[in-house]
């Protein structure tokens, strides 16, 4: 496995990026534009390195990602101005305190979302209305006690997500561009099944996201109420300015 493969970009079209976004003030007109220099980039899972038994690695890679490593490298870019800066927001994001170790490591979009000193906001129940729902979670932990990722601790954590029923036009019109949204699991010892950005594109809502399904297997916009169906719900983190 690689720890760091830039793909086809290399440090000064990074820097060029970033420069390019330096003059964009609302957060999330900058992820949106941020992110949509990623479309078509490779579906690529399991990049990241460490676990109980594995020394953690710190990784970075824009040859391929998945849909969580697609909003680290999208949020490590917002929060820098150059490359090396880059480097360090992302070590800051993808671990708590920026200590590069499995323990530290955000594995679960609530935690990531909640991080301290995150400038982001979980706007969760503000989208969602009345309709939202609150939930206890042990995320890593499964209902027969044994836990998803071995070595890592179950831990407590309060969720608020909206419900697939109520998801309609009106909570979409309550959406705004480049707020992260996780995708409800409703599975014990889980948050999310999967993580993307929203998009705004005239009157029509979209996801966009690293899609692990065989016949895209690539960063891609899909309209979300149709993605969603009635059967998957929302977590929504919307970002706030740097300080």
């Amino acid at each position: 496995m690689k720890p760091f493969d830039l793909g086809h970009w290399n440090q000064i079209e990074i820097e060029n990026l970033q420069r390019e976004t330096r003059d964009i003030i609302e957060p999330g007109e900058k992820i949106a534009f941020i992110s949509a220099a990623f479309l078509v980039t490779p579906y690529l899972a399991d990049t990241l390195i460490g676990s109980a038994d594995i020394t953690e690695i710190f990784v970075l890679r824009l040859d391929g990602m998945d849909c969580f490593t697609f909003l680290d490298y999208v949020e490590a870019l917002r929060r820098s101005n150059n490359f090396a800066g880059f480097q360090e927001a992302l070590r800051h994001i993808r671990y708590r305190y920026g200590r590069v170790t499995f323990l530290d490591r955000n594995h679960f979009f609530s935690a990531w979302g909640n991080a301290l000193f995150a400038p982001l906001r979980d706007v969760t129940s503000q989208v969602g209305g009345r309709g939202v729902l609150w939930v206890e979670k042990q995320l890593n932990q499964k209902t027969d006690g044994t836990l998803y990722l071995p070595g890592y601790p179950a831990r407590r954590q309060v969720i608020a997500f909206i419900p697939p029923e109520v998801i309609d036009e009106s909570v979409l019109a309550r959406l705004q561009n480049g707020d992260y949204v996780g995708i409800y699991s409703p599975y014990p010892g889980l948050d999310v099944s999967h993580t993307g950005i929203v998009v705004k594109n005239g009157e029509k809502t979209f996801l966009r996201h690293a899609s692990s399904r065989f016949w895209r297997k690539k960063v891609i916009d899909e309209e979300l109420l149709p993605y969603l169906g009635r059967k998957k719900g929302l977590i929504v983190y919307r970002p706030s300015a740097m300080n």
